[in-house]
């Protein structure tokens, strides 16, 4: 079994050519850049990394690109969810091939309802294909998009029948409720939530393993350091971070404020269905990020 992944997470966006394909050279300078900057991991290809409007081809190649890349991929983790179990299987085939630490698995969303039987079967082909090299395999629960949820007793079903293979669970749902229950449910599952303001709740003997965000692609200092350092001020201002998307497509605004960042506008593309931010609303992303920082510095300022 792989090194499980703890702490800060960022979901790292794709950086996407003019063209609509991966810009690679682009995702790992990222990536390194993430990796040194707080982040104790990576998601590749998960929501914020877009990975549901690529093909089967393209997500292969990122994967490749990542692995090669020379990069710790004992600190990654890599979305393989999708529609066709097929589909699910080859990717999280590949990722257990190349040594990514984990795979995060989308329930299958398009028909429903699902029932915890199909969706058993489902996994019973994934586990079955990679028994030889039996990467982890992270839940991800995200109902809002995939419309099916891993409920209680899905999680309990699966964790029964697959034990250890069943590393954890991602939880998009917002609901901390919830992501304590599937805590719960066995210490060998790690949930991770995708609000930071749940980073506290991961350190010592919390309920949580860290958290997977999108908003870690541009406050991971800080989230690193309410992680490690239980730093209330650092976890303030990485919440106040988190809220400059509020009101806009969370991928696009993230992806706006990763191209300000960098001083390239080219990481502000998405892949459709998405449009790129009106210029009104990047201004506006822009002027809050700014906002947020300015607020911070002035109450370290104060403080010192």
């Amino acid at each position: 079994m792989r090194k499980r992944l703890r702490g800060v997470i960022a979901a790292i966006a794709t950086p996407v050519t003019d063209r609509d394909q991966p810009d690679l050279s682009r995702l790992l300078s990222r990536a390194a850049r993430l990796l040194s900057s707080g982040c104790d991991g990576l998601n590749v290809l998960g929501t914020t990394g877009e990975a549901t409007s690529f093909s089967l081809a393209q997500r292969l190649a990122i994967m490749t690109a990542v692995a090669r890349s020379g990069l710790s991929l004992s600190r990654m983790m890599v979305g393989t969810g999708a529609a066709a179990v097929e589909d699910a299987t080859v990717l999280t085939l590949e990722a257990a091939a190349l040594g990514f630490a984990g795979a995060l698995v989308l329930p299958p969303f398009y028909y429903k309802p699902a029932s915890e039987a199909g969706i058993l079967r489902y996994f019973e082909r994934i586990v079955k294909a990679t028994a030889s090299q039996p990467i982890g395999l992270y839940l991800y629960n995200f109902p809002a998009l995939a419309g099916v949820a891993y409920t209680p007793s899905l999680v309990a079903l699966l964790h029964r029948h697959f034990g250890e293979r069943i590393f954890g669970l991602k939880d998009s749902s917002g609901d901390v409720a919830y992501a304590r229950l599937i805590a719960g449910i066995s210490p060998a599952l790690d949930v991770f939530p995708s609000n930071e303001a749940n980073l506290l709740l991961a350190r010592g003997d919390g309920p949580f393993a860290g958290c997977i965000s999108a908003t870690a692609n541009i406050n991971s200092a800080d989230c690193a350091r309410a992680y490690k350092d239980g730093d209330a001020a650092a976890l303030a201002r990485a919440v106040a971070i988190r809220s400059i998307c509020d009101g806009l497509p969370l991928v696009p605004a993230v992806k706006s404020v990763v191209a300000y960042l960098e001083e390239d506008e080219a990481h502000a593309r998405v892949m459709p269905p998405f449009l790129p931010l009106a210029e009104t609303d990047r201004e506006l992303v822009i002027s809050r990020y700014n906002a947020a920082q300015d607020a911070a510095y002035s109450a370290t300022s104060l403080a010192s």
